[in-house]
C-alpha cells in the first residue's frame, strides 16, 4: 500500500505550476517590477536618450476596458534596442535586464490615464528577421502583469502583410504613424485595457 502511495505523492508535488493565468504565457513580464524602490511617475526618459537620433517621444492614454475611462495607477514597462538593433548591456545587469538591455524604463499614470517616455527610435535586430519595435507590458492595481503589442511603424518596410496579419491587437493597435512635435518624432499609442488579452476579468 505504501508504494502504491508514495509515486502520487510525488507526483503531487513535482508537478509544475504556472503562475501566469492573466494574458496567457508572458515570457520576461516580471521584468515590469524590476524598478525596485524608485517612485514612478507619469513621465520617465530611457537611457542614451541624449546621445542618440532621431529622438522620439511615446505618449498614451490608458483607458479601462470601456475604451472611455481614463485609468490611474497602472505601470506600463518598455524597453527596445539601440540604433544597431540590439539589445545593449554593460556587463552588471540583474535580472531581466541581462536580455532586455539598459535602454528600458517604467511609467505609471495618472488620474488623467496619461504616460509618455523620452527616448529614441530603435532600429530592427541585425538579422532584419522582425520589424524596428517597442515592447510594451503593463500591470493594472490588483492584476498580474501582462504584454500588449509592441509599437510598430507604419512606414518599415519589413511591417508586411504577413506581420499584420499575425498581430493581436493586445491592448489595441501598436501600429503607429510617427509625426513630428518640434525636433521629435511623436509616437502615439492609446492603450485600452484588457481589449484582446485572455482571461482577462
Amino acid at each position: 500500500m505504501k508504494l502504491a502511495i508514495i509515486p502520487l505523492l510525488l507526483f503531487v508535488f513535482i508537478t509544475p505550476t504556472f503562475s501566469q493565468t492573466l494574458g496567457g504565457p508572458c515570457e520576461g513580464c516580471e521584468a515590469l517590477l524590476e524598478y525596485g524602490n524608485r517612485k514612478l511617475n507619469t513621465v520617465d526618459t530611457l537611457p542614451d536618450f541624449k546621445d542618440n537620433e532621431p529622438k522620439m517621444i511615446i505618449r498614451g492614454t490608458v483607458y479601462e476596458a470601456d475604451g472611455k475611462t481614463p485609468a490611474n495607477g497602472v505601470i506600463i514597462y518598455t524597453y527596445h534596442t539601440n540604433r544597431e538593433g540590439v539589445y545593449p548591456t554593460k556587463g552588471n545587469e540583474q535580472g531581466w535586464a541581462k536580455r532586455h538591455g539598459y535602454i528600458r524604463g517604467w511609467t505609471k499614470t495618472d488620474a488623467k490615464g496619461q504616460y509618455t517616455f523620452y527616448t529614441f527610435k530603435p532600429a530592427t535586430y541585425p538579422s532584419r528577421t522582425e520589424p524596428a519595435h517597442v515592447h510594451l507590458t503593463i500591470k493594472e492595481p490588483g492584476k498580474q502583469e501582462y504584454w500588449i503589442d509592441s509599437i510598430q511603424f507604419e512606414d518599415d518596410e519589413l511591417l508586411t502583410e504577413s506581420v499584420r496579419n499575425r498581430m493581436r491587437n493586445r491592448g489595441g493597435s501598436g501600429v503607429i504613424t510617427l509625426k513630428s512635435e518640434g525636433s521629435y518624432l511623436l509616437a502615439k499609442r492609446d492603450i485600452i485595457l484588457g481589449l484582446n488579452i485572455p482571461n482577462y476579468r
